[in-house]
């Protein structure tokens, strides 16, 4: 534990977990409910040019990327619970901007700001974390955090599903107004303040000047936001394309809610078994060897694809088994790369959450926009990127000390 709470009583950490988990889920939501609106989205605003309903997806991701860029510095200003209630407003607002849009390019900008201030719960929630935990502790925390956030993605396309059955594409939107004022008001009624006054740092561009470059000139921040880039980037595109390629590809269309549910659920047990092995393995080996894994089915998968070696039956199976295994290796890679990125970090938590979200959510929406719109009606884009990244992401966390 750090020596930062503000003395508060807080939450027991059961209820803590289920807080930070139902707030990073929000964020998720507003991806993984999007899913079975797409085919809805391109229909009406974009009939002669379905593959930019992908655009949606990745308009958030980039609108998050940036936020992340204000939301800790601030928190390390003004608080955490303050930042978090000023990311919210603007998730909240512009949630309902996107209902009413009537373009793509309306939408894409609702959306670029909606992600702009979901980068709130993703950045503050993470220095909340790291106030009162560190290490392999924090990964551990951590774990749990991501075990039970995966539930809420497994179930995003069915719920989105039934928002659109009842109000159609339009309908997402509710749910992701109801999702942020649950967790807002979660938060604000039960988390006291973990950042104490004396621990805050001014919003003055030296103090943030001499910040960044702390966290820039340490080496294990680096190697840590560079791979977690890599991780992020494949997970990236599998998601854009994953309607197109479960409804065109392997013919689940009708099924894709249900089977996405299935996938989430299954990769959750990443997490458990980080939870329960991080204490004592340690956190690089546990990441570096889930990247060494997907090399090899990578790797396997591609050779099947190419060689057109699977009999019909076996396809979607074999590509569905894959696909469990990119959200896998999430739950055994994140939580300790970002526990990794913030050890020495804790005095300045909120800028360094900051950056390394920043760099790791942008540079993984440059690499997986462009896969993503190579979409051939194949798995092979995904599958070439899921390979790339993972062998660049092995290579680099073979470079960390320790």
């Amino acid at each position: 534990m750090t020596s930062q709470n503000s003395g508060g009583a807080g939450l027991r950490q059961g209820e803590l977990i289920a807080m930070l988990a139902f707030l990073f889920a929000t964020v998720a939501f507003s991806m993984d409910a999007m899913l079975p609106a797409l085919p809805q989205i391109a229909a009406e605003l974009i009939p002669g040019d379905v593959n930019r309903a992908q655009l949606v997806l990745t308009s958030f991701m980039a609108g998050m990327g940036v936020g992340t860029l204000f939301a800790g510095p601030v928190s390390d200003a003004l608080g955490r619970k303050p930042a978090m209630a000023i990311g919210l407003t603007i998730y909240l607002v512009f949630s309902i901007v996107a209902m009413f849009a009537n373009s793509l390019e309306a939408l894409l900008l609702a959306r670029f700001a909606q992600g702009l201030g979901a980068a709130s719960p993703r950045i503050v929630g993470t220095a909340l974390v790291r106030d009162l935990y560190s290490g392999r502790e924090m990964a551990r925390i951590t774990s749990f955090i991501m075990m039970v956030f995966m539930i809420v993605p497994a179930m995003a396309p069915l719920i989105g599903q039934g928002f659109i059955a009842v109000l159609g594409w339009r309908g997402v939107f509710i749910g992701c107004f109801m999702f942020g004022t649950i967790g807002w008001l979660w938060l604000g009624l039960r988390q006291p303040e973990t950042l104490a006054p004396q621990a805050r740092r001014p919003l003055r561009l030296g103090h943030l000047w001499a910040g960044m470059r702390e966290v820039l000139s340490d080496r294990q921040v680096v190697l840590s936001t560079i791979t977690m880039t890599m991780g992020f980037a494949q997970m990236f595109a599998l998601l854009s394309t994953a309607q197109q390629l479960f409804g065109e590809t392997y013919g689940q269309g009708d099924r894709f809610p249900l089977w996405f549910a299935a996938m989430a659920l299954l990769a959750s047990l990443g997490t458990l078994i980080n939870s329960r092995l991080v204490m004592r393995v340690g956190m690089r080996m546990i990441a570096r060897t889930a990247y060494l894994a997907q090399i090899f089915v990578s790797g396997a998968f591609l050779l099947v694809l190419e060689g057109g070696l699977l009999p019909p039956a076996l396809q979607f199976p074999v590509f569905f088994l894959w696909a469990v295994g990119i959200f896998t290796m999430a739950g055994l890679t994140f939580g300790n790369l970002n526990a990794l990125a913030m050890q020495r970090m804790g005095h300045i938590a909120g800028l360094t959450a900051s950056i390394v979200a920043a760099l790791s959510t942008l540079g993984a929406v440059l690499i997986a926009a462009p896969v993503g719109l190579a979409y051939d009606g194949t798995a092979m884009p995904v599958a070439v990127a899921a390979l790339a990244c993972s062998a660049l992401a092995w290579a680099i966390m073979g470079l960390m000390r320790g």
